[in-house]
């Protein structure tokens, strides 16, 4: 049995992988930060979703980096990860923000009317 040895990584590659994963780490506590310190649902629920989408994109960044350095070859398939989040947090945040529109009405709470209602 023969031990492979893993290829060291150019200096650049692993100071781009390193910069764009604690940057990544860095969006997503932020988001984390702002679900537990802003006082209001609709208020908390804006800092989560963007947190997790450009912490998605940039651990994106320093996989597709550190793969394509390792492998000498363009490394793509982390894209579609990022891709499903940019596509599915939006649409989430979406309908919870109606549902809790809609319960908070429900509720006779002072928000903004529904669209084309006066």
């Amino acid at each position: 049995m023969t031990d492979v040895l893993p290829v060291p990584l150019p200096l650049w590659a692993e100071i781009a992988t390193a910069f764009f994963a604690v940057l990544g780490a860095a969006f997503a506590a932020v988001g984390s930060f702002g679900l537990v310190r802003l006082p209001h649902f609709f208020n908390r629920i804006h800092a989560p979703t963007l947190g997790a989408t450009a912490g998605a994109w940039c651990m994106t960044l320093a996989t597709i980096i550190y793969f394509s350095a390792q492998g000498s070859s363009l490394f793509l398939h982390a894209v579609l990860i990022s891709v499903f989040i940019a596509l599915t947090a939006p649409v989430t945040t979406i309908f919870l923000t109606r549902a809790a529109l809609f319960r908070q009405r429900q509720a006779g709470e002072n928000v903004p009317p529904a669209v084309g209602k006066s």
